[in-house]
Order: C-alpha cells, then sequence, then structure tokens
C-alpha cells in the first residue's frame, strides 16, 4: 500500500503563504480605513473555512484508519490531533479580533488582529512542519488512495462553490508545471474546465483586492 502525498505539501504551501500575507496587510492598513478592514476579514473567514475543512477531512478520513493500523507511529496521529486543537483555538480568537477591528479600523484593534494571526501562524506552521516530516510518509505507507482522495471529496462537499474555486487558486500560485499537472490531474474534466473559463480570472481578481495592484503583479501567474 502506497499513495502519493506530494498534493498535502502543495495545499500546505498555500496555507503558509496565505497566513504571512494577512499579516503583512492588516499590518499596512491605516486607521480608520473600514473598507480595506472589510476587504481583508472577508479574505480571512475564507482563508478559514478553508483551513477548518482541511482539517477536519483529517480528524474525520485520515486519523482514524491511521490509528486503527499503526502502533509505534499512533502517537504522531495522536500529536497531530493536539496540534489541530491548538490551531483550532486561534482561529478562535481570530473570530473575535477580525470583528473588532473591522466595525472602525482602529489602531489598536489592528494590533491586537495582527498579533492573533502571528500566534496562528507560530502554531500552524509548527503543524505542517510536523505534519509533512512525520505524518505523510506514514500516511503513504498505510492509507489507501480512496481513503486520501476522500479528503478531497469532504473538501469539495464541504465548501461553497466561489470559494473553492478561490482556494484552488491559492493552492495553485505557487505550484511548478509538475505540481500544477499533478494538481490538476484529480479533477473530472468538467470541474477544470470551470477552472479554466470561471476560476481563474475571478482568483486574479480576488488577489488584486486582497493584495493590491503591486503586490498582485509581483504574484506568479496562475496557469494550469
Amino acid at each position: 500500500m502506497s499513495v502519493n502525498t506530494q498534493d498535502m505539501e502543495i495545499v500546505h504551501r498555500a496555507f503558509r503563504r496565505e497566513s504571512r500575507l494577512l499579516m503583512e496587510l492588516v499590518a499596512a492598513v491605516a486607521p480608520g480605513d473600514t473598507a480595506r478592514a472589510k476587504v481583508l476579514a472577508d479574505h480571512f473567514r475564507g482563508y478559514r473555512l478553508g483551513l477548518h475543512n482541511h482539517h477536519e477531512g483529517e480528524d474525520e478520513l485520515l486519523w482514524p484508519p491511521l490509528l486503527s493500523r499503526v502502533d509505534l507511529g499512533a502517537d504522531i496521529v495522536l500529536r497531530m490531533e493536539a496540534q489541530h486543537e491548538r490551531v483550532a483555538a486561534s482561529l478562535t480568537r481570530l473570530d473575535t479580533a477580525f470583528p473588532a477591528w473591522e466595525g472602525a479600523a482602529g489602531a489598536g484593534e489592528r494590533d491586537a488582529v495582527v498579533a492573533a494571526l502571528a500566534e496562528h501562524r507560530a502554531v500552524l506552521i509548527e503543524h505542517l512542519d510536523d505534519e509533512e516530516a512525520t505524518l505523510l510518509p506514514l500516511a503513504a505507507e498505510h492509507i489507501t488512495e480512496q481513503e486520501w482522495a476522500s479528503m478531497g471529496d469532504h473538501m469539495v462537499a464541504n465548501t461553497p462553490k466561489p470559494l473553492l474555486l478561490r482556494l484552488f487558486g491559492a493552492v495553485l500560485e505557487d505550484a511548478d508545471p509538475a505540481e500544477r499537472a499533478l494538481v490538476l490531474s484529480a479533477l473530472p474534466a468538467p470541474v477544470r474546465a470551470i477552472w479554466h473559463v470561471i476560476g481563474r480570472p475571478s482568483y486574479a481578481r480576488h488577489v488584486r483586492r486582497v493584495r493590491g495592484v503591486r503586490r498582485a503583479r509581483r504574484a506568479r501567474h496562475v496557469r494550469g
């Protein structure tokens, strides 16, 4: 039994980038700029749902079969579960911090959001690094292709379609040609067509709105 887990690392790259950009973009908002605060708060809510659904898929579909098949590796799975709880707690703090800032875009509230984002990113990066180093090799050995694919099915079933296209664009943004081919190959042909016609231009508009023109120009062009 062996499954290719590379797609998980490609997804993780997007969460690493977006968690960093959120901190930088929020920190740059001028006091009182409520329009900009709303844009970034909305972006955070999409990021949050994507990360929640990603982790929920692992909680429900990856950890249980792994725990039933591994002995010495059980401590790794249990550590992943504990890390998910810490990431979830950091998101809950942001659920309070963002609305408090969004209303009037005060400097103090902005700085509280930045601090909460820094805390969130620290626990997230710790988890992603650990998962890639210790858990993915375990999954490659003990999880079937069908079980692995079920996590993607969970994401699709639990994410609004416009947000799903946005998240897909985020995953493809920093992917190299081989990685893009790997990710796109998992999609049915009609879904690939929707991505090319609707998803790609929609993601480009979202990036311009969230990051601003200069940052958007520096972002790698999303192909696929």
